[in-house]
């Protein structure tokens, strides 16, 4: 498992999951038009090895207060990178618990379950909840339609 910050706040996430971990450079802010209210989530674009990701602020998604994202966790197998504040260790943890009841609504689909680490509760995160098959459609048409009518204007 990756141990990692938002806020004050850790999770993890199985190592596994993420392709690389690395710093802002190379991020853009997604056109405009894109970022819709329901998918405010997404304020940046990573064009890496001719693939694009989406990049999911990590405060906007867990309903967070507002922090300093330093670090990017580029999923594997996902066209999301996930900004976090930083990165702690990677753990080996003996169990997963289940959630409890308390745990309702989409805290149910962030999160796989519960580790205990060093006597503290920590929160491991199910990669697949950060973007959804129909926020990556609706993203990528409006990426796409972005680039074309910046094309256009630039020939014309």
């Amino acid at each position: 498992m990756i141990l990692f910050g938002v806020g004050s706040y850790t999770f993890a996430i199985a190592a596994h999951a993420v392709e690389e971990i690395r710093n802002l450079d190379g991020i853009r802010p997604l056109p405009a038009g894109a970022a819709t209210p329901r998918l405010g989530k997404f304020k940046h674009v990573l064009d890496r090895d001719r693939k694009k990701y989406f990049v999911v602020d990590s405060n906007l998604h867990f309903r967070l207060f507002p922090s300093k994202g330093t670090r990017l966790l580029v999923l594997r197998d996902s066209a999301a990178a996930v900004l976090v504040d930083h990165t702690e260790r990677i753990i080996e943890i003996g169990s997963l618990h289940a959630l409890p009841r308390a745990f309702q609504g989409e805290e149910r689909q962030w999160y796989r379950g519960l580790a205990m680490i060093e006597e503290r509760v920590v929160p491991v995160i199910d990669p697949a909840a950060f973007m959804s098959k129909a926020e990556f459609t609706v993203l990528q048409a409006a990426v796409a339609g972005a680039e074309e009518a910046k094309r256009g204007a630039a020939t014309a």
